[in-house]
């Protein structure tokens, strides 16, 4: 009695154990307490917005200074954003914030202003420019901060949308073989990357804290937040809801294949759209950010010239670098805002192993070397006429053509810094202009170099990876195969190895049969050892998700094994069929802007400053007072009574017209650079960093040419014409 007792619990033990570990299918971590995934989600969420959390603090300082009333529509609006971006704020405090923030730089402006009144002792010194400029910025900060929190959420929703693809993908292939909701959505947020790996967090969450009685209930909650944006998300996952009551297996997977098609065909259908919308917009932004203001800058020194004084180079440095620039901005926000969700780069920044090379400051310190000395040939105009360092050094102020042997070009001065009543005038030369335009070069040499250093590795190693991502889509149809005709999977990694020599996902499936064979690895630890697991050369989510579902799908059957990895394969490369598809769509959009970013806009104005250059050579040579007697008015046919009009030192001196065109071409191309990244790929820091580095040195370089050749041209030309008259 007591043997068979022995034999019977013997055997309860051992299938006992074995049912165990069918029934473990997942390695989710979703039979953690309900407190424990709390505090997972609050720890992931100080983890990976600490940015937002800095915004957080300005609100709960500021914004709590005093609690202001404000408009139901205005409340309803930032608390939909409050809650998208995952912000811990009460939607009144963002508000008050932009009020503080708008009252702040206006009474510091108005202080500043009346201050220069009672020390001049005189109502005419008040600055009107600066006040007007601290009221411009005043309420440029009041509509920025307000309008903030939706920025956020749109970043937000840009960088989860382009993931959205792949939950409806990792949830599919779950509950293929597990129908199981709340294990799939589990399962898809610990191997979704931020910011959506948040979200479906907050899914579980809001159920275990009560604000939700379950797992459909609050994802349906969070779904609605996709309303006005996705509605293909909310109907894929009310399909996989729906899945989950058919009667049969196979009208279960139809219907789970029929989510992840619709949120593949509205993707394709709502980009097809936005590619035909974008290009009007975009266009209007550069004929009316570029094309417009550049040309208007040709007549700015003949203008001021004839106006006596009344327009300055402070009033086109605030019209060009501020006012401008922010109009652009404004207008490329609202072109992201039509951008729709489920196309784009996916990949977490953070997660590269090559990351700290991102963040590293490096790149910041040996780029400036290379910068400064670019940077102080710039201004060596204005460190010859504003500082006492060349009579330090025995040198002129000025110095002209003849002094330094360059008589045959003309008998002006190399800086052309001019003496009048009212104090020192310039620079005016050429020289000065010529050495100006080292000044945005400079700045874009440090940004250039700097970027590039910092990225030009982690983008080979992306695209590696994205090499590496399109063969092994390949090699899982082949890997599904072998196990589908029954190969075990301990053995079916050398043979998938054998029929993929030359490929990169060879070295791969090789590491897994070497750590099966020769460490006596099991396949999940082979492949995830956390020090000799093959994945750890390989930092690809496709890899890694693929190699999951492989190992807990075949704790359900080879088959079962089978299907999944066969329908990852299928499903990626519908994704990838659709993703050229779209950039195919995109690409005449891009390239269009790319030629006039980087192309047509640096050298009109590098052609517009050299004929503004020509227009002060001119007037400045002509010096009406030379040509006041009666035989110079005879010599040039009366043209000295037309003269009279212009007072030549009242002009804008083309070095700092150049300046300020240079630092405007800059900021235009940071913006539109920007914004053409994220209408092709979403919020992707990486790309937009890397595309910088190398447009800010092609633009501004050809700029720097071309406004060189222009000037010493039109100048030699002005010396020629003039010397025969």
């Amino acid at each position: 009695m007591n043997t068979s007792d022995k034999n019977v619990d013997d055997i309860l033990k051992k299938y006992g154990d074995k049912i165990k570990s069918k029934i473990s299918t997942t390695n989710t971590s979703f039979a953690m307490s309900p407190k424990s995934y709390s505090q997972e989600y609050t720890k992931f969420r100080k983890e990976m917005i600490p940015s937002i959390s800095r915004y957080e603090r300005w609100c709960k300082s500021l914004g709590n200074i005093i609690k202001m009333n404000f408009s139901e529509k205005d409340t309803v609006q930032i608390k939909k954003s409050l809650e998208i971006s995952h912000l811990d704020l009460e939607p009144w405090q963002p508000l008050t914030l932009s009020v503080m923030s708008f009252l702040g730089v206006f009474l510091l402006g108005l202080f500043i202003s009346i201050s220069f009144v009672l020390i001049q002792g005189d109502l005419d010194a008040f600055p009107l420019l600066f006040f007007f400029m601290t009221v411009i910025i005043s309420f440029f900060l009041f509509f920025f901060m307000k309008a903030y929190p939706a920025r956020i959420a749109n970043k937000w929703r840009l960088k989860a949308s382009s993931q959205m693809v792949s939950a409806i993908l990792y949830v599919v292939v779950y509950m293929r073989h597990t129908p199981n909701l709340e294990r799939a959505i589990a399962f898809a947020s610990q191997h979704l990357q931020y910011p959506l790996a948040l979200d479906l967090k907050k899914v579980f969450y809001d159920v275990q804290v009560g604000k939700f009685s379950s797992i459909k209930e609050s994802l349906d909650s969070y779904l609605e937040n996709w309303r006005d944006y996705s509605s293909e998300f909310i109907e894929s996952f009310h399909l996989i809801e729906g899945s989950l009551y058919e009667p049969d297996d196979t009208r279960r997977i139809q219907t789970l294949e029929k989510a992840l098609k619709v949120v593949l065909d509205g993707v394709y259908e709502k980009m097809l759209k936005f590619t035909h919308d974008v290009k009007s917009p975009l266009t209007n932004i550069y004929m009316l950010g570029i094309i417009l203001p550049t040309l208007g800058l040709v007549l700015l020194p003949l203008a001021s010239a004839m106006l006596g004084g009344m327009i300055r180079w402070t009033h086109v440095f605030l019209l060009f670098n501020i006012l401008i620039p922010l109009l652009v901005l404004y207008r490329t926000d609202l072109v992201t805002f039509l951008r729709p969700g489920g196309h784009g780069n996916s990949s977490l920044l953070e997660k590269n192993p090559l990351y700290h090379k991102y963040k590293s400051k490096k790149p910041y310190v040996k780029s400036l070397f290379l910068a400064l000395p670019l940077i102080i040939l710039g201004i060596l105009p204005l460190i010859f006429q504003y500082t006492p360092f060349p009579e330090m050094m025995g040198l002129q102020k000025d110095y002209t053509f003849l002094e330094l042997g360059l008589g045959f070009i003309g008998e002006g001065s190399l800086f052309g810094i001019m003496e009048t009543n009212a104090g020192v005038k310039g620079p005016f030369g050429v020289g000065a202009l010529i050495l100006g335009m080292f000044f945005p070069l400079g700045i874009v040499v440090f940004f250039s170099t700097a970027f590039k250093e910092k990225t030009k590795e982690l983008i080979i190693e992306r695209e590696n990876t994205q090499q590496l991502e399109l063969e092994f889509n390949n090699s899982l149809f082949q890997l599904g195969n072998r196990i589908g005709n029954g190969v075990p999977p301990e053995i079916v990694f050398g043979k998938t190895a054998e029929s993929s020599k030359g490929l990169k996902t060879e070295d791969f499936f090789r590491k897994v049969d070497y750590n099966i064979r020769q460490g006596g690895m099991s396949v999940e630890k082979a492949i995830f050892d956390t020090k000799k697991g093959a994945i750890i050369y390989y930092p690809s989510d496709l890899i890694s998700i693929s190699m999951k579902i492989l190992v807990e799908s075949v704790k359900k059957g080879l088959n079962i094994a089978t299907v999944s990895l066969m329908s990852i394969s299928e499903y990626v490369r519908n994704i990838h069929k659709i993703t050229a598809r779209l950039r195919d769509l995109l690409a005449e959009v891009i390239s269009d802007m790319k030629s006039y970013m980087s192309f047509l806009a640096p050298l009109l104005a590098g052609v517009v400053i050299g004929l503004a250059s020509m227009i002060t050579e001119i007037l400045t040579k002509l010096k009406l007072e030379d040509f006041s007697g009666d035989a110079a008015g005879s010599a040039m046919g009366g043209l000295g009574g037309v003269l009279d009009i212009f007072e030549v030192s009242q002009m804008i001196p083309p070095y700092f017209l150049q300046i300020i065109v240079g630092v405007y071409l800059i900021q235009i191309t940071y913006i539109l650079t920007k914004t053409l990244v994220i209408v092709d790929s979403g919020d992707d820091q990486l790309k937009t960093m890397n595309s910088l580095g190398k447009t800010f040195i092609s633009a501004i370089s050809l700029y720097f040419f071309t406004a060189l050749f222009a000037t010493l041209t039109l100048f030699i030309l002005v010396s020629i014409v003039l010397r025969g008259l």
